[in-house]
């Protein structure tokens, strides 16, 4: 397979070097600063919690696309791509915990919520709405989902319902990459060593990290080469979803540390 490297350098960097800006914002958002506690994170997951389920919808948008999910199967656009998608779906769908059990990160996340004492009655109910067949926004808003975080989501099914493929896989590559940096981390590591009880929370980081950055980063890349080719309008459209994406992403830390500083006042 063709590596990123020899694969429309370009054309990626025509994508990267406009949202170095926004990327700075975003590592170095005060928000990182701001969880200094337990019940900080509290606070962050459970709006944070909406950001890790629409990412695997927009996962599962992508390999409807990219494979046939359908039966009677037919082969179904480019092996690459089929193999890419497959490939990450595998890595978010299917990984394990600390125990070797078999989960996808988002109930990973759910179990780290649960193991920490923060509130999941909110998206456990946001879940129940969906199985039910309420629309995501409707779903958000009568859990009175947080205005920035049901803004997030709903940009993300925007993309998802409206946009082609190739967006949605610019948006999942460059918009929904890891925006947590090491000063977090650590941050959860020397609290982790205090309170047991996030010891989870501490796992799905480093995981997440491990499983989803720098491999998971180069097969999506592959994935936006291979959609957009050499169509110089394809990959604009790429650059323009990915810089929106990621303003939406400081709208949801904003919306978040707006949230704690209340906590914090109240």
């Amino acid at each position: 397979m063709t590596s990123v490297s020899k694969t429309y350098p370009d054309f990626l960097q025509q994508i990267q070097e406009p949202l170095a800006g926004i990327r700075e914002q975003l590592i170095n958002h005060p928000l990182y600063a701001r969880l200094k506690t337990v019940d900080d994170i509290r606070v962050f997951t459970a709006q944070h919690v909406y950001a890790v389920w629409d990412f695997m919808s927009l996962l599962k948008s992508l390999q409807g696309h990219l494979t046939c999910v359908n039966v009677p199967w037919v082969p179904t656009g480019n092996a690459n791509t089929r193999y890419l998608i497959n490939e990450i779906v595998l890595g978010e769908e299917t990984d394990i915990d600390e125990s070797g059990v078999r989960m996808s990160h988002f109930e990973l996340y759910l179990s780290a919520m649960e193991q920490m004492g923060a509130d999941t009655a909110a998206v456990t109910g946001f879940l129940s709405a969906i199985k039910a067949g309420v629309p995501v926004d409707e779903a958000l808003a009568q859990q009175k989902v947080l205005p920035g975080v049901q803004d997030f989501v709903n940009h993300t099914f925007e993309v998802i319902t409206r946009r082609p493929v190739h967006v949605q896989a610019a948006v999942f590559t460059f918009g929904r990459e890891d925006l947590i940096p090491g000063m977090f981390i650590g941050m959860v590591k020397e609290l982790s060593e205090q309170y047991p009880g996030i010891s989870i929370f501490r796992y799905y980081l480093e995981r997440h990290i491990e499983v989803d950055g720098d491999h998971h980063s180069h097969l999506a890349m592959e994935m936006v080469s291979e959609l957009c080719g050499d169509d110089a309008k394809k990959w604009q459209e790429a650059a323009d979803a990915s810089l929106k994406a990621l303003a939406f992403r400081k709208l949801l830390w904003d919306t978040v540390l707006s949230e704690l500083e209340k906590n914090k006042a109240g």
